[in-house]
C-alpha cells in the first residue's frame, strides 16, 4: 500500500489555541509540521499527528467526526473530564441519556467529543484516541478500507470501523441516516503517498478515484497536495510524503 494516514486535521479559527487544548487533554507534544501550521503527536515513534489550519469558515452544524478518548479507569475519566473543562472545554447535550456512561463535551472551538467510560471493549488496546467516529455510509467505510490499506473490524447493519494493522485508533462510520453537508467539514483526514511511491503521484490519486472518491471542481493543489472527497462527499487531502 503506497498511502498511509498522516493526519487528522482540524480547520480551527485560533489553531495554536486549539493545539495547547489538545495536546494538554492527550498529553500529546507539538511537532513540526511541514507547513509551519500547529500540530501534535503521540509519544514514540510512528502514528498519525492532528494538525490544526486557520480557517474563517463559519460553523454550521454538528461535525460529521468527532474523537472518542478512552479511559483506564472511572477516576481516569473523572480526571480527562476535568483536565478538558479546565483547558477551556465545556459539557455538551447532544440528547445523550444519564444512564449513559460516556461523557460529552466540547473543545473551545466548539467541535464535539466524547470521554468514553472504562471498560469499553471495542476500544480495548487503542491508545488515548480510541476512535474518531464518524457520520458515515457503509460504502464509505468499505472505500476507506480500500484506500489505507486497513482491515473491517465492524461490518454489521451498516455499521463500519477499520483500524491498521498495526493497532491504534479505530475509524468508525455509524451507518444511515447520514445528516447531510451543510458546509466543508472541521475535521478532515489527510494522507500522505509514501516515499517510494512519490514516482507514481498521479497513479496513486487515480487508484483513489478509481476506488470512489472524486478531485474538487477547485481542487487544492500547489504541486504537493491536492484536495478530494470520498464517497459520502467529505473532504480529505492527499500529499507527497513529507
Amino acid at each position: 500500500m503506497s498511502t498511509e494516514l498522516f493526519a487528522i486535521c482540524f480547520n480551527a479559527t485560533r489553531p495554536a489555541d486549539l493545539a495547547r487544548f489538545w495536546s494538554g487533554v492527550l498529553g500529546w507534544k507539538p511537532v513540526d509540521a511541514p507547513d509551519g501550521d500547529f500540530a501534535i503527536a503521540p509519544p514514540g515513534a510512528g502514528g498519525y499527528r492532528v494538525r490544526f489550519l486557520p480557517s474563517r469558515e463559519p460553523r454550521t452544524g454538528r461535525n460529521r467526526a468527532h474523537f472518542d478518548l478512552t479511559s483506564a479507569s472511572p477516576e481516569d475519566q473523572r480526571q480527562t473530564v476535568a483536565r478538558a473543562l479546565e483547558l477551556g472545554g465545556s459539557h455538551l447535550d447532544v440528547g445523550q441519556l444519564p444512564e449513559e456512561g460516556h461523557v460529552v463535551l466540547a473543545d473551545p472551538d466548539g467541535n464535539e467529543f466524547c470521554v468514553i467510560e472504562a471498560g469499553n471493549k471495542f476500544l480495548a488496546d487503542t491508545g488515548t484516541v480510541g476512535a474518531l467516529a464518524c457520520d458515515g455510509t457503509q460504502a464509505v467505510g468499505y472505500f476507506w478500507s480500500a484506500a489505507l490499506g486497513w482491515p473491517l473490524v465492524w461490518d454489521q447493519d451498516e455499521e463500519t470501523a477499520i483500524q491498521s494493522p498495526d493497532g491504534g485508533t479505530k475509524i468508525t462510520w455509524g451507518g444511515p441516516p447520514v445528516a447531510p453537508k451543510t458546509g466543508p467539514n472541521r475535521l478532515y483526514l489527510e494522507l500522505a503517498v509514501t516515499a517510494d511511491a512519490d514516482a507514481d503521484w498521479e497513479a496513486e490519486l487515480d487508484r483513489l478515484v478509481s476506488l470512489g472518491a472524486t478531485r474538487a471542481a477547485t481542487a487544492e493543489e500547489h504541486g504537493d497536495r491536492v484536495l478530494l472527497f470520498d464517497p459520502d462527499g467529505n473532504e480529505f487531502s492527499v500529499r507527497r510524503h513529507a
